[in-house]
């Protein structure tokens, strides 16, 4: 969850990015012309149509920018998946229609409908996901011939289109109670004076990410319940340090405490990527501070260090509930910057609106000490703290192209922690099983950033990389490099170049569907109940297992044997059609050291499915501790377009169909 937060956050920097010159360009435009809104002078029109143009359309940003960033291969199919799953809810949700669904006057539909517009933060990133969610599931799919124009790409918006019909339909049902709620909620809390202001700020700023921030701003900026603050104070009616108490406390929240905080996420950066924070964050602070407009800088960490943004929040209830206490007021129209508060000052209604400047200072060393003190204390991933993106390691200069698994090796080695760290090297089928000094000084991510399907630690001195089948050459490339002190044969010998992630070598595929068959007698299940996460998760590729009850194994397809393991646990088979399948008998069992195992196949040799290819003494497996399931994985899984089993939880003989494999 943790790093699908990140990974959402990061994606939405995309969108976020265009948001402070939007903030910058509404905020001149209102200084030029408060009063009018552009009514009374060209270029203030000008420049508030312009900003509006961005912000009354966050919603539609946040769903092309999440479903672009979210999406596997970052194609721009899945940015038109995102803007039409947020246009079929728009289309639905918009009070016209709703007035339509249910026969009635458009004055009389549900208020919670009437924020179903381009700005809809909420529908945006819900769209933005569930896109992207249905690009990397569906992107790859073949029609049959008829239909074959629809495939792939090309069908992932229409799925998704059905899809965010059944998403409109459950939030048609489900919005206006929830809306209803927090409407009734602000009603409540209204009633408990300064308590009460400081539970609407702390609310109003942790309601931002769904959208139903709004629920809560129609009780106490509107007439919803009779409060109607921002009316009341333009127009210099109420009570002089009541009225405007639902406004004041964000000025020195937004023009202060945000803009502080902002530095702090700045001084906490990595001294790399200090430089494009700060273009972020002096943007994002000085929209806040001289607009009120928040989005640009909360958006930065709401998902990437989401700790921090509930402290902000409650940060911004201890500010009104001060304000509200003391009496201190002033209003805004637009947002709680600069602008609207020098406008507040000429308002008689406003009460010592200059001690919200007071209060402002205050809240700006508390915002950059609390803010750092968590950001530390946690290792919150603000801007400038993500660690392993796209860093190239300027310690592997010398490794070229020319041996794809020796720059592989040294890109893992490197992120192990190098000789320093890295103890012994040894594989599996489709690992690479290391003892090191100290797993906490393995660079995951830079590991991750090799392309590599996984990594696993086990504990203080034990690390696993899931590679893949081509892993026995990485695991040599890397013993090679240890031998040399550190430094691959390829490192020395080579020119400077910089290294780029290293994906395994396919072969060309063409489109069919092929059976698959029991490699053994027992029981079949499926592949996520394989006591081994690096199969039950899919990193090898999809595919099954049986749990054997006789010693005799067979092929479960036909083609070539393209690869066995030393320790006689594994094998490989190339299917004529490029399908790379992997039998691997046992769990775990490359300790054993293939003292259970007989092959009885030759690399290179073409064998028929349900020809006899291993014997495994399951007596001795057992007796090792080792689990017994034959496990199949199509490992190619780029050429797979679709798997169909049909035997799972049965008992299956070998040679029987048990699926059917489609590759593209």
């Amino acid at each position: 969850m943790k790093a699908y937060m990140q990974r959402m956050g990061r994606s939405l920097m995309l969108p976020v990015a265009t948001l402070p010159v939007a903030a910058l360009f509404s905020g001149i435009g209102y200084w030029i012309d408060p009063t009018g809104w552009g009514a009374n002078n060209i270029v203030a029109a000008f420049l508030l149509k312009a900003g509006d143009s961005i912000l009354a359309n966050l919603g539609v940003l946040f769903a092309v920018g999440l479903a672009l960033g979210m999406s596997k291969d970052k194609d721009g199919a899945s940015a038109l998946t995102g803007l039409v799953a947020f246009l079929v809810p728009m289309q639905l949700l918009n009070p016209a229609a709703i007035a339509a669904f249910q026969h009635i006057d458009l004055d009389k539909v549900n208020a919670a409908f009437t924020k179903m517009n381009n700005g809809n933060v909420f529908v945006g990133i819900l769209a933005g996901l569930l896109a992207a969610a249905m690009y990397n599931r569906f992107s790859n799919v073949k029609l049959p011939m008829a239909l074959s124009f629809f495939s792939g790409k090309r069908c992932v918006p229409i799925v998704t289109a059905a899809l965010m019909l059944v998403v409109s339909a459950a939030l048609m049902f489900i919005w206006p109670p929830i809306f209803g709620a927090l409407v009734a909620f602000g009603e409540t809390i209204a009633k408990m004076g300064a308590v009460g202001a400081g539970l609407y700020g702390f609310f109003n700023r942790l309601l931002i990410p769904t959208g139903l921030h709004h629920a809560l701003n129609n009780v106490f900026w509107f007439n919803t319940a009779g409060i109607d603050d921002i009316g009341k104070f333009w127009a210099n009616e109420g009570t002089k340090g009541i009225t405007g108490m639902y406004q004041a406390g964000f000025f020195p929240v937004m023009m202060f405490g945000l803009p502080a905080g902002a530095y702090a996420i700045y001084r906490q950066s990595r001294p790399e990527k200090r430089k494009a924070t700060a273009s972020l964050m002096l943007a994002a602070a000085f929209a806040s501070f001289f607009t009120g407009v928040t989005e640009p800088l909360e958006f930065s960490f709401m998902f990437v260090a989401w700790p921090l943004y509930v402290v902000h929040a409650a940060l911004t209830g201890i500010s009104m509930f001060v304000a509200a206490l003391f009496h201190w007021t002033a209003g805004f129209n637009f947002s709680a910057g600069l602008v609207d508060f020098v406008l507040s000052l000429r308002v008689p209604i406003a009460n010592q609106p200059l001690m919200l400047v007071v209060l402002g200072l205050i809240m700006a060393v508390v915002y950059y000490f609390v803010f750092t003190f968590v950001i530390k204390t946690f290792n919150l991933m603000t801007p400038g703290r993500e660690e392993g993106e796209g860093e190239e390691d300027a310690d592997l200069a010398g490794v070229t192209d020319d041996n794809k698994f020796a720059a592989l090796a040294a890109r893992i080695y490197t992120g192990l922690g190098g000789a320093e760290n890295v103890v012994s090297i040894d594989n599996c089928t489709t690992r690479l099983r290391l003892v090191v000094k100290d797993t906490a000084k393995a660079d995951q991510d830079k590991i991750k950033a090799t392309g590599v399907p996984g990594v696993r630690v086990i504990d203080k001195e034990n690390i696993q990389v899931i590679v893949g089948t081509e892993v026995q050459f990485v695991a040599d490339e890397m013993n090679k490099m240890q031998q040399n002190g550190g430094v691959s044969a390829v490192v020395a010998d080579s020119a400077a170049a910089k290294v780029t992630p290293v994906a395994p070598e396919t072969s060309a595929t063409s489109a069919a569907t092929i059976d698959v068959y029991s490699p053994a007698q027992g029981v079949m299940i499926p592949m996520n109940q394989v006591a081994d996460e690096v199969f039950s998760t899919n990193i090898m590729g999809d595919g099954y297992a049986i749990q054997p009850t006789e010693n005799t194994i067979y092929t479960p397809v036909a083609g070539k044997i393209s690869s066995i393991f030393p320790t006689q646990h594994a094998l490989g088979i190339m299917t004529p059609t490029g399908l790379e399948v992997l039998l691997h008998m046992g769990v775990d069992t490359v300790d054993l050291k293939g003292e259970p195992f007989t092959m009885k196949a030759k690399v290179g040799q073409a064998v028929k499915a349900g020809d006899e290819i291993a014997i495994m003494d399951l007596a001795a497996v057992k007796a090792a501790g080792k689990g017994t399931d034959i496990i199949v994985a199509f490992t190619n899984g780029d050429v797979v377009a679709n798997v169909a089993l049909t035997e799972l939880g049965k008992a299956v003989t070998p040679n029987q169909t048990v699926g059917q494999v489609t590759t593209k």
